[in-house]
């Protein structure tokens, strides 16, 4: 996925609660960047078999940093936090979990 709002990018790789790799898991980050955290960039995507997903053209300055990187498969969820200031080119895991009482998809 190519947000084309920057040099930055997240690869992800996102794991069901007993280790194997999540196929159609859905990620989604939101994105507030440029003078003020006027522009905004919604992102969404699907890992593909191998449970990944790769972002790229994230902009390297983001208003509230780190990003929080969403994902959800079924009945789990999970989070990645990733700061383009801090690492420009990042990879990451997401472990799916069962969601806590009150948090919804």
């Amino acid at each position: 996925m190519d947000g084309g709002a920057g040099p930055c990018s997240c690869q992800l790789a996102v794991f069901t609660p007993d280790g194997k790799p999540a196929g159609a898991a859905d990620v989604k980050v939101r994105i507030a960047y440029g003078f003020g955290g006027l522009r905004r960039l919604d992102l969404e995507a699907g890992t593909n078999y191998d449970g990944k997903v790769n972002f790229t053209g994230l902009p390297a300055k983001v208003k509230n940093p780190p990003l929080e990187f969403h994902a959800s498969k079924d009945r789990w969820v999970g989070v990645a936090t990733f700061d383009p200031a801090m690492e420009c080119q990042a990879k990451h895991d997401i472990t799916l979990q069962k969601p806590e009482t009150g948090q919804t998809k």
